[in-house]
């Protein structure tokens, strides 16, 4: 796994969140000096990611804990496959155990989502990417599994890009407006994005020069009209309930010819895969 900035910090955080004070059910239970193995266990298909950042968990907590990995990220899992098999004090391994579960099988999760999104449009050079819809504070790794998973990064954060939506170009008086002030202030090394919710916005940030222009919640005959439209004269991102779309109409968005497929269902209601760690 890459190194990311700031995830001792993250780790160390969620551990004092949810240990507080200290584990009483364990301190009452289980003897100091007992000594466990476990084995981490997919129970369900899905692809592993944040192995690395489990480990770290414990390697943090208890630096003598042993955690042997069997995959690595990005494999794909199997109903009952041991993922790792991790070995130390008793009561090490059981406090914790929830925070070291709990990050494994959010990414895992948002690996297994993005995959899915992935392969409906391996047929096209079209890319599946993410959006700034993240957990707050998890963005890092949730933006690592969507990596993982085989989409792409939209921008990290509000300084990496310039993305003039609807909001903005209301409150600026009109997109030419909006995409003139963009380059008056931001540095000529950043791309401006326009979100267009018609064929008619989409010719007005196209003669203002947008390098990217999103389709916002456009039918798929709309999205091909836009794209005839813009001919390869920006990047075309298609966007807006892409989530609730089945892979047949995933594919079609792609088949459209836009260049990008943005999803905040990646990150934002993704569903954390079944892994469960056994004595």
């Amino acid at each position: 796994m890459e190194q990311i900035i700031g995830l001792d910090e993250l780790i160390l955080s969620a551990l004092a969140e949810d240990i507080g004070t200290g584990d009483i059910t364990t301190l009452a239970t289980v003897a100091e000096t007992s000594v466990s193995e476990a084995k981490l266990i997919a129970k369900e298909s899905g692809v592993l990611c944040g192995l690395d950042v489990f480990s770290r968990v414990y390697r943090l907590y208890d630096s003598r804990v042993r955690v042997e990995s069997k995959l690595r990220d990005g494999d794909l899992l199997s109903e009952g496959a041991v993922i790792a098999e991790v070995a130390g004090l008793s009561r090490s391994l059981l406090t914790a155990e929830r925070v070291a579960l709990n990050l494994l099988q959010h990414l895992s999760g948002v690996a297994t989502q993005t995959r899915r999104f992935a392969d409906a449009v391996k047929a096209y050079e079209t890319r599946i990417v993410d959006t700034r819809k993240t957990t707050p504070g998890l963005r890092v790794l949730e933006k690592y599994a969507v990596r993982v998973g085989g989409g792409s990064n939209h921008r990290f954060s509000l300084q990496d890009g310039v993305l003039i939506k609807d909001n903005h170009i209301r409150a600026a008086g009109g997109i030419a407006i909006a995409v003139a002030a963009a380059r008056r202030i931001a540095p000529f090394t950043l791309k401006v994005e326009v979100e267009c919710e018609s064929l008619e916005q989409v010719r007005e940030a196209l003669e203002s020069g947008a390098d990217i222009i999103m389709l916002d919640n456009m039918s798929v005959e709309e999205m091909r009209s836009a794209v005839e439209l813009i001919g390869g004269r920006a990047i075309t991102e298609a966007s807006g309930n892409i989530g609730d779309k089945r892979a047949d109409q995933l594919a079609e968005i792609a088949a459209a010819g836009v260049d990008v497929i943005s999803v905040g269902a990646l990150t934002h209601s993704v569903r954390a895969l079944d892994i469960s760690l056994k004595f």
